[in-house]
């Protein structure tokens, strides 16, 4: 029972933390420098999601993780990490792809960090985490952070 409330701590304060400082330091840029400047590195961060399928490895979890949250965790973060990565050349030259390949990116991620903050906390899954738990701990509130800003950076014209 632990787990829950400390997961839940970790994942409010270091959002609060990541958020601190995409304002100041992130999201002052936007106006002055190319969309690519700032769009490009969140894509690449995105594209580490792979990461997620520790999840599915013994080793990297304790035994009896929720496959009902591990599944889904791990193959959201996996099609997420392939749509950025596929994001990343169309930004990169300016095509006409670009703004519908980041939507479609950022929308799928978004969701798959929501289904899998619901999952886990539904299904009890920080108990078994294992050393995965710095996913959610971590990573998961400067993907959350990284969502919005590029959800900022979609809404003005390219």
């Amino acid at each position: 029972m632990i787990f829950d409330r400390v997961i839940v701590l970790n994942l409010i304060a270091n959002t609060a933390i990541f958020y601190i400082a995409a304002r100041l330091y992130l999201l002052p840029l936007i106006p002055r420098v190319p969309l690519k400047q700032i769009l490009v590195p969140i894509l690449l961060f995105h594209s580490m999601r792979h990461l997620g399928m520790m999840f599915l490895t013994r080793g990297a979890t304790y035994p009896g993780l929720p496959s009902q949250f591990a599944n889904k965790a791990a193959f959201g973060d996996l099609v997420t990490a392939i749509l950025a990565f596929v994001a990343i050349p169309l930004v990169l030259s300016g095509s006409g792809l670009a703004k519908p390949a980041v939507w479609v990116f950022n929308v799928v991620g978004t969701i798959d960090l929501l289904v899998a903050i619901t999952t886990a906390t539904i299904y009890n899954a920080p108990a078994t985490m294992g050393p995965a738990y710095w996913i959610p701990a971590v990573w998961v509130p400067a993907l959350l952070v990284t969502h919005y800003v590029t959800f900022v950076l979609l809404a003005k014209p390219w």
